[in-house]
């Protein structure tokens, strides 16, 4: 019998159970203990089950060894090079599994089980402290306390349902505080994600950052720059698609972490256009908000062109005073700037960039009712971004006519219904019309016997 050094709770005193997580959580969880491996629920799923949440994922953690998981699961696939994380597939989600991680210790040089020889250091850090790869294996404690936050390093073991607390996150979890495990200065700077995380958790769940987390946060706020752009671009959605997106706003801006990430927006935002001061972002945070939790969602170029837009606007304004611009030109032109200022901290992808500059683009010519051709701007693939954002952005009584009168006709000339086979082009885009072209075979034609032997 497994012992735990913990604080167990057994399955009496606590509300959650199997019932709570996903059959394909609970199939993986019996099959790892079956097989003789310790099998735990971990992270988010727990707290929020304690919390009268409805998780968005199950997380499990395990002493197997990646090379044990894939031979255990035959729908298993490694993932990950700092991490080294199992994801299991099955047809309605994806389990992520983890080894138990032990204590960082660098340069240290552990034989891989799968493999059988060494593969350089296993934990790496950079010169300030950040880690750059961390795949070394311990036990559920030391795998607890590797977590960030107290209140995400909770188990459920499914061998006896009980709940191991190693860190202290029941009782944080009820005083409704965000804090790291382990000196706060220290995990901010192995990973300055978490910066942002504990941000984003704050705000969920409405707790509160500990007193001394938040000022090692708030000195610290610069380094949150120097994890790597792709993965803070992807934060930054999480935080802004949360739900409370403007509490989570308000944290970055009083944390001094926005300025670190968008410095030049953020000084935008600190001085006034026309002695009016720009509250449009944190407006368009509280439409958003308000329309998640009625159930609709946002595509990324939306998201960030609500936020954005505004400064773009100007930005292309200035353009085409100082620059000789047309009305497009400077819109790609501002659309680009700001892609490229962002993109040493926050890298927004070109698909996405485009996306917005189709957004704007497409306002120019909402404005004009009817204008010529407007069926075919109507079957245009932007059109109903354009047109929601203009939905969204309508205050004035202008802009509230314009998205009355393009409802109007909308509903006057409903389109057709498009069936897209698969593989084909999107409804709408030049490629659909076009005749398909015969593709010419690959294949190489083979030489005649007689041929070959008339060959020197």
């Amino acid at each position: 019998m497994t012992t735990f050094r913990g604080t167990i709770i057994p399955r009496a005193d606590h509300p959650i159970s199997r019932r709570n997580l996903s059959d394909n959580a609970v199939r993986a969880l019996y099959r790892l203990r079956d097989n003789g491996f310790l099998a735990f629920a971990v992270g988010g799923c727990v707290r929020d089950l304690l919390l009268g949440r409805e998780p968005k994922d199950f997380d499990l953690a395990t002493n197997a060894t990646p090379a044990q998981l894939k031979k255990l699961f035959r729908n298993c696939r490694l993932v990950g090079r700092r991490f080294r994380l199992a994801h299991l597939h099955y047809r309605d989600e994806i389990i992520e599994v983890a080894t138990f991680r032990a204590a960082a210790v660098v340069g240290d040089e552990p034989e891989l089980p799968s493999q059988g020889r060494s593969r350089g250091p296993s934990v790496v850090k950079d010169d300030g402290g950040m880690i750059l790869r961390d795949n070394l294996f311990g036990t559920p404690e030391e795998d607890a306390r590797r977590r960030d936050f107290t209140v995400n390093a909770l188990c459920y073991n499914i061998a006896d349902f009980s709940i191991i607390d190693y860190v202290g996150g029941l009782e944080d979890l009820r005083k409704g505080i965000i804090r790291t495990i382990g000196d706060p200065a220290v995990r901010f700077v192995e990973d300055p994600v978490r910066m942002l995380r504990a941000i984003r958790f704050a705000a969920l769940l409405g707790f509160e950052i500990e007193a001394e987390n938040w000022r090692s946060l708030v000195e610290l706020s610069s380094h949150c720059a120097n994890a790597a752009p792709p993965r803070l671009y992807e934060e930054m959605l999480k935080l802004l698609l949360s739900g409370e997106g403007e509490r989570c706003y308000q944290l970055l801006r009083r944390s001094g972490v926005f300025a670190a990430l968008f410095p030049a927006v953020n000084a935008w935002l600190e001085t006034e256009t026309d002695v009016f001061p720009h509250v449009r972002f944190g407006r368009a945070l509280e439409v958003v908000d308000s329309r998640i939790a009625a159930g609709e969602s946002f595509s990324p170029p939306l998201l960030l062109t609500l936020l954005f837009g505004e400064y773009l606007e100007e930005l292309a304004a200035t353009l085409r005073k100082g620059g000789g611009f047309s009305p497009q030109e400077a819109l790609d032109a501002a659309v680009a700037r700001f892609a490229e200022e962002l993109a040493p901290t926050v890298l927004i992808p070109h698909k996405v960039a485009l996306g917005m500059r189709g957004i704007l683009s497409g306002q120019r010519r909402l404005f004009v009712t009817p204008g010529r051709r407007p069926l075919s701007f109507i079957i245009r693939p932007d059109f109903g971004e354009a047109f929601r954002y203009l939905h969204l952005t309508a205050e004035s009584p202008e802009g509230k006519t314009l998205y009355a009168w393009w409802s109007h006709y909308l509903a006057a000339n409903p389109l057709p219904p498009v069936t897209i086979s698969p593989g084909a082009s999107e409804a709408g885009s030049p490629e659909a019309d076009l005749p398909k072209r015969k593709r010419r075979s690959r294949h190489r034609r083979r030489r005649s016997p007689v041929a070959e032997e008339a060959q020197p």
